[in-house]
């Protein structure tokens, strides 16, 4: 788990707890996996770590995570030879990957009809970051911290980059290459203006002309974390040199990725979706909308930055032998894009409004 994202650490951190609370003085040897299932069933979170949020049970996706993640330890601790001479992984007894999710949360899709009424309620902060989202597929994380030197407008492509550099990194460590339709590409110039460096969306505050409190390219934003680290002593691990980093990235203007989310539900909730809850929706409409115009799956899954699963992918040799031209890409993309044209037309809309020429 070490190179592993921080989120993904706090993830096992929190499982493993769960397995603690149940143990108290039981030997690990000595745990029943099943005691464990059902005590797992029986306990009670707050949805996202959130400590101000009402407690529920744990879903059903929740349980079976955490009992995979309890056998990955339990396998663990026999390779490395913590646990007695043959003791058996009590976890591996579970016919874990076969459990059913009932109760899972209901993930909320766009159509045509359902986006264009959303952007309709967006407000001029809200809209450009939706419309992106939704014509690019892009991780609420990927758009926050997406930098100006990545945006290239003349020839219409977002360039995807880890930044171990600034404390942060793509979801699977993928970086790749997005396509941008000419709707797109006009948003994107109204939201940079003039400005030659920093995130590409900054927060409400800077709406009004204000400016960031920290201004410059990646490498410049380096500079500044590097002078708010190494002067510390001993160097920071991982975790607190990534809450730094957000103070570097927080003093260019960034916008905080719950900040998204919020705007989001209160735009949902505008427009008569109070269901809809999380920005990844317009993720989940984005595969499905290319799934709709038949565009070849491995083209979608290198625009949406999904991991493989295997050596070589679903595909199988196929994907490592197939190299998907940029212009290919892009046809396919826009192709599936123009499918929805409303929610283009009223960005163009849009734009006018703001006193901006259109595309």
């Amino acid at each position: 788990m070490l190179k592993s994202s921080v989120g993904t650490v706090r993830r096992y951190r929190s499982a493993t707890q769960h397995l603690i609370d149940f143990a108290g003085e039981i030997p690990a040897h000595a745990i029943s996996a099943d005691g464990f299932a059902l005590f797992l069933r029986q306990r009670e979170v707050s949805p996202n770590g959130h400590q101000n949020t009402p407690k529920r049970r744990l879903r059903d996706k929740g349980v079976r995570n955490i009992l995979e993640i309890c056998r990955s330890l339990y396998a663990y601790a026999n390779r490395a030879r913590h646990l007695p001479p043959y003791t058996e992984n009590p976890f591996a007894v579970l016919s874990i990957d076969r459990m059913r999710i009932e109760d899972a949360k209901s993930i909320f899709v766009f159509d045509q009809a359902l986006e264009l009424g959303f952007l309709q309620q967006a407000d001029d902060w809200a809209f450009p970051i939706n419309f992106v989202l939704a014509k690019t597929g892009l991780r609420v994380g990927e758009l926050t911290h997406l930098l100006i030197e990545e945006v290239d407008l003349n020839a219409g492509w977002l360039q995807i980059r880890n930044k171990p550099d600034l404390g942060w990194q793509i979801k699977t460590r993928n970086e790749r290459s997005v396509p941008v339709i000419a709707e797109v590409v006009a948003i994107l110039k109204h939201v940079i203006g003039n400005r030659t460096s920093g995130p590409v969306f900054l927060r409400p505050s800077f709406r009004s002309g204000n400016r960031a409190r920290l201004e410059g390219d990646r490498q410049q934003l380096a500079v500044e974390l590097k002078s708010r680290t190494e002067t510390l002593s001993p160097p920071p691990l991982r975790e607190r040199l990534i809450q730094i980093a957000r103070t570097v990235w927080r003093d260019a203007g960034a916008i905080k990725v719950e900040r998204v989310r919020i705007s989001f539900m209160r735009t949902a909730a505008m427009a008569g979706h109070p269901q809809a809850t999380c920005p990844k929706s317009w993720r989940h409409s984005m595969a499905t909308l290319l799934q709709d115009a038949n565009v070849d799956p491995l083209i979608r899954q290198i625009t949406l930055g999904h991991k493989p699963t295997g050596a070589a992918g679903e595909l199988g040799m196929t994907a490592v032998y197939t190299h998907t031209r940029p212009k290919t890409q892009r046809t396919e993309i826009e192709r599936a894009l123009r499918l929805w044209p409303e929610s283009l037309a009223f960005s163009q809309l849009w734009l006018e409004r703001q006193g901006c020429r259109p595309c």
